[in-house]
């Protein structure tokens, strides 16, 4: 407050002059020519000045807080250096005026030599100051990590190197950036939002590019006017460029002291200021925008599996009683079909609208993250798998809203798998595997949604153990197969069989035949299993054919198999190899492996048909049954799946669908093959509604090449025919 401030000096100079004459009366008379009138003149303008020193000291210090004794030192020692310089050069003055008045005059021109040369020694240091205040901003802005602490360090610097009440960075909304505008004050220890400069004078630097500086220094305007009426006494505000992109604004407001404005040489260093501010507030700019995109999808905006993994560690740390930390891994159904049919644009959306519904049904803690093609990631606090387990059906249900695209309308399904830190793992690691292998777990559930245990994880492991091995086993020849009469329900004779890969593990014992095979369908060697199997078989079915008693055989396919083109071609020559008629070989395919990727399959299966080979529809009725399927599909026969075979005898829905698919079979001209028969009842009912030919533990389990033929001696008959002996059961059970 400048009236105030005049009061204080008034009144110091006051004081400082009544205790100088103090001193000086305590000297008692004084003449001019005596040393002592020296001695005395000095412990005046000591006294004086050390009053002066208090008083502005004190006051500062009640105002402003207590000044660090480093710098009080400081300025005492340089504050009475100055005095006792200034008061020898005015005592050599009254002692040369005393001798002659024209001695003034020498003094005025030296005085005017020394103004001079004064001048010249401010301005170079002025320079010099300014261009090591430029190369320590320079400094500390390259010795600032882009951590969010850049605009602190700036625009601290700036204030304190022009000497100004404000400094203020403004950097408008721009794509995912929201508006910079903040401000370092005096006496400040942090930044502040508010700014003493009208917004529209920064938008107008903004617009033009170029800069406004406004003070008494560079004459009236009406921008002044306008600062003024705000509050303020004077600015500068210099656009911050990149390039010839104008970025943002770097301006300065009230120059610190009552009496001193702005002038332009201050313009000039603030532009200097300027251009190295742009081009580190656009590199903080560009190190955000690098760091953003590491952490999330380019696609939908949620973070990426390095930015769920960061957040899993942070959440794992901390537990609060009473709670888990849920993981939630969802799977996107036919994401590679709408691809595939609608193209990559639609797949896109696709993705873009589960990740919507996905943050918009979240709840507010959770994390929502895309760490996968078509794999999300919920993660949040929650007090129990069960919740967990409850949410996720919620989360899903959400998410099986249809989706429209065009005139076409799509059902979005998912399937959830779910883990707990503590119980199911301690690091994120382990707990997306484990939740990645829940979610594979959650596919064959019937509600989509599954918990993870350990017995997931041992198997997984020893699938995983297994691929090498399988590979010496294909080698070696250490796969055996076994073979299951097919058995016709008319007259009881013997058909053929079906072969079956069994492995017997030297360290694991018997693996599951859905264990090795999903091996060598993730490790690439499903085409050597498959010609495996089909040349046992077709060797011992030559063999048959030998032994005057013809056997048919029949070899399960892998879906994965019907897409390679050459299979066919490879089914020929062993076919010729072992000379065995094609209508002696039956593939048996999987409903699933007929009508799960469009039509891709059917130019193997028309090949395959066209050299005689007997095609069948395994496990009917399981998957996505349609009667258009079993109109367009070149096929000989359909297999009923044994969970409908072995309780049709006791429920009669199980019943009905069986007497179903055996009437379609026949009104399409194919033969039914019912697999899982089990008990006499089963059988009978199976030969009332017309079923051609049976398969189960009623005749005989999956056995060996020799045990099979001591089951045929022992268990059957045989009937001379044109076409070779027939084997006939003697009897069942």
């Amino acid at each position: 407050m400048p009236p105030v401030k005049a009061a204080f000096n008034v009144a110091a100079a006051g004081a400082c002059t009544v205790f100088a004459e103090l001193v000086l009366h305590l000297f008692g008379d004084l003449s001019a020519d005596s040393p002592r009138t020296w001695i005395a003149l000095y412990a005046a303008g000591l006294t004086s000045h050390f009053v002066s020193m208090f008083a502005v000291t004190g006051v500062i210090t009640i105002v402003q807080g207590r000044i660090p004794q480093r710098v009080m030192s400081s300025t005492a020692i340089s504050g009475l250096v100055l005095a006792l310089v200034n008061m020898t050069v005015a005592m050599v003055v009254l002692v040369l005026w005393a001798q002659s008045v024209f001695a003034l005059l020498l003094f005025g021109i030296l005085g005017a030599g020394f103004v001079v040369a004064y001048r010249s020694y401010a301005g170079f240091l002025r320079q010099h100051n300014a261009l090591t205040a430029i190369y320590e901003l320079t400094r500390a802005i390259a010795d600032t990590r882009y951590d969010g602490t850049l605009i602190d360090v700036l625009l601290a610097r700036v204030r304190s190197l022009l000497s100004a009440e404000y400094a203020s960075l403004w950097v408008p909304e721009q794509g995912r950036y929201p508006e910079v505008l903040l401000s370092a004050k005096v006496e400040s220890l942090g930044l502040l939002d508010v700014v003493v400069t009208p917004d529209q004078l920064r938008h107008r630097v903004f617009e033009t590019g170029e800069t406004l500086a406004l003070g008494s220094a560079f004459g009236e305007s009406d921008e002044l006017t306008e600062l003024q009426s705000a509050g303020g006494k004077d600015a500068i505000i210099v656009p911050l460029r990149t390039g010839s992109a104008v970025i943002g604004t770097l301006e300065v407001a009230g120059r610190l002291g009552d009496t001193v404005t702005f002038v332009p040489g201050d313009v000039k260093l603030l532009e200097a200021v300027a251009a190295h501010a742009a081009v580190a507030v656009e590199n903080s700019r560009l190190v955000d925008r690098l760091r953003y995109d590491a952490y999330h999808d380019a696609l939908t905006g949620l973070p990426n599996r390095r930015r769920v993994t960061t957040a899993l560690e942070e959440s794992v740390k901390v537990r609060a009683p009473g709670e888990v930390v849920a993981v939630l891994f969802f799977d996107v159904d036919s994401l590679r079909d709408v691809n595939d049919s609608l193209g990559y644009a639609a797949g896109d959306r696709l993705i873009g609208e589960v990740a919507t519904r996905l943050r918009s049904a979240a709840a507010p803690g959770a994390l929502v993250g895309r760490v996968g093609g078509d794999e999300f990631v919920v993660t949040l606090r929650i007090p129990s798998a069960e919740a967990a387990t409850s949410l996720a059906t919620s989360l899903r249900k959400q998410l099986q809203q249809p989706l429209s695209f065009g005139t076409l309308t799509l059902d979005v399904d998912t399937a959830v798998g779910i883990v707990v830190h503590p119980d199911h793992g301690t690091d994120p690691a382990t707990l997306l595997q484990r939740a990645e292998l829940a979610t594979h777990a959650a596919k064959s559930s019937a509600n989509g949604v599954q918990l993870f245990s350990l017995g997931m994880e041992s198997r997984s492991v020893r699938r995983l153990g297994l691929a090498g091995d399988l590979r010496r086993a294909l080698d070696n020849n250490e796969l055996e197969v076994y073979f299951q009469p097919k058995v016709d329900l008319r007259d009881r004779h013997l058909v053929g069989v079906e072969c079956l890969a069994r492995w017997e593990h030297p360290t694991h014992g018997s693996v599951a035949p859905e264990d090795f095979v999903a091996v060598a369908e993730h490790t690439g060697q499903l085409s050597r299993l498959t010609e495996a199997v089909l040349r046992e078989g077709l060797r011992r079915a030559r063999e048959w054919i030998d032994a005057g008693r013809p056997l048919g055989v029949a070899v399960n396919l892998s879906a994965r198999t019907l897409l390679d083109t050459e299979f066919p071609n490879r089914v020929d020559e062993i076919l010729r190899e072992y000379a065995v008629s094609p209508d002696r070989l039956t593939l048996e395919i999987t409903e699933d492996g007929f009508v799960g990727e469009e039509d891709r399959p059917l130019p193997t299966l028309r090949r395959l048909y066209e050299l005689g080979v007997r095609l069948s529809v395994d496990d009917f009725g399981t998957g996505y049954s349609s009667l258009s399927y079993l109109r367009r599909l070149p096929v000989h026969e359909v297999k009923i799946d044994r969970s409908f075979v072995q309780g049709m005898a006791t429920d009669a829905g199980d019943l009905a669908i069986v007497r179903a698919v055996v009437d379609i079979s026949r009104h399409f001209g194919l033969a039914v093959v019912a697999e899982g028969v089990e008990s006499e009842l089963t059988l009978d009912l199976l030969a009332e509604i017309g079923c051609d030919i049976g398969q189960g533990f009623l005749f005989s389990r999956p056995l060996p090449y020799e045990r099979l033929e001591a089951w045929l001696g022992a268990r059957t008959d045989g009937e001379p025919t044109p076409g070779g002996e027939v084997r006939r059961l003697r009897a069942v059970g």
